[in-house]
């Protein structure tokens, strides 16, 4: 299933080079239980169905967060695209492109925010900026997969990768 581009302005993107083969960096990103790995939100995925997930997400205030995410199109060492349940217009949408290189692969990500470009400027008031998000997943994700330690703490739940919660 094709998603065609967003033009309402709710779609963010990043890229990272991983010094690692495609096979490796698309294995590890495509087995979707990785995602608490190197997502700073997203605490728990289980696979429900032979493409449903199951995830808890930690939202403001730690309010948590469970929904469905489906996998949408998967193409070997190329592309995969997933997205969450519900009804069209309320659905995130991500598209993760790898691109080969010799002993490393550039993984570029796209993020389509629910509620075009409403959505995307409430998550910027609640303290969730769609495009720095995405970035720092996508660092993580390199940390995680080059050194096997997360140290990048941007976007994330507090104390998730290390990071203790501020004292009161």
């Amino acid at each position: 299933m094709r998603h065609p581009p967003r033009r309402d302005g709710s779609a963010v993107e990043a890229r990272v080079t991983v010094e690692r083969p495609v096979a490796d960096v698309f294995g590890f990103y495509r087995d979707l239980e990785n995602l608490p790995r190197f997502l700073g939100d997203v605490t728990e995925v289980r696979r429900t169905g032979p493409a449903t997930y199951r995830w808890t997400v930690v939202g403001p205030l730690g309010v948590r967060v469970r929904s469905t995410i489906r996998l949408t199109e998967a193409r070997a060492d190329e592309l995969i695209r997933y997205e969450t349940t519900g009804p069209p217009g309320l659905r995130a949408r991500w598209t993760v492109h790898f691109t080969p290189g010799p002993g490393r692969t550039e993984v570029h990500q796209v993020l389509a925010t629910p509620l075009g470009a409403v959505g995307h400027a409430l998550l910027r008031l609640v303290g969730k900026p769609p495009g720095a998000e995405v970035a720092a997943n996508l660092r993580r994700l390199k940390q995680v997969l080059e050194t096997g330690v997360v140290t990048d703490t941007d976007h994330a739940v507090a104390g998730k990768f290390g990071r203790r919660p501020p004292e009161r």
